[in-house]
C-alpha cells in the first residue's frame, strides 16, 4: 500500500468516526432570566456528548469493512473457479445480508441509546 492509500485511508476512517459528533452537536441557550446559581449550574455544566456516537462511526465502518472483504474474497474465488460462481455468489449475498441486519440492530441501539 503506498503512502498516498494509507492516507486516503485514515483521513476516511477518521471522517466515519468523528460525523456523528458533529452531527449531534448543540448550540447552548441563554435562559430568559439568569440568576446566579443558573449561571453557576451554566458554566459547571459539562460538553453536550455522549459515547455512543462513536458507536455509530465503528459500526458502519465494521460493516463497510466486513461487506468488503466478502465481496473480495468472492471475486478472487470465483476468478479461481468459475465453475462454482453461483454457489460462491448466493453464499456472499446471504453473508452480506446478514452483516447489514447486525448493522441496522447495532445502529438503531447507538440511537435509542442517544435518546433515552
Amino acid at each position: 500500500m503506498n503512502k498516498f492509500a494509507r492516507i486516503a485511508t485514515f483521513l476516511c476512517i477518521f471522517a466515519l468516526v468523528c460525523a456523528p459528533l458533529t452531527v449531534f452537536a448543540q448550540e447552548a441557550t441563554a435562559p430568559a432570566e439568569t440568576t446566579a446559581a443558573a449561571e453557576s449550574a451554566a458554566v459547571a455544566a459539562p460538553a453536550v456528548f455522549n459515547p455512543m456516537t462513536l458507536g455509530v462511526g465503528l459500526v458502519l465502518l465494521a460493516a463497510g469493512l466486513g461487506i468488503g472483504k466478502i465481496g473480495a474474497t468472492a471475486v478472487d474465488s470465483m476468478a479461481r473457479q468459475p465453475e462454482a460462481a453461483g454457489s460462491i455468489q448466493t453464499a456472499m449475498i446471504i453473508s452480506a445480508a446478514l452483516i447489514e441486519g447486525v448493522t441496522f440492530f447495532a445502529l438503531i441501539v447507538c440511537f435509542l441509546t442517544l435518546v433515552l
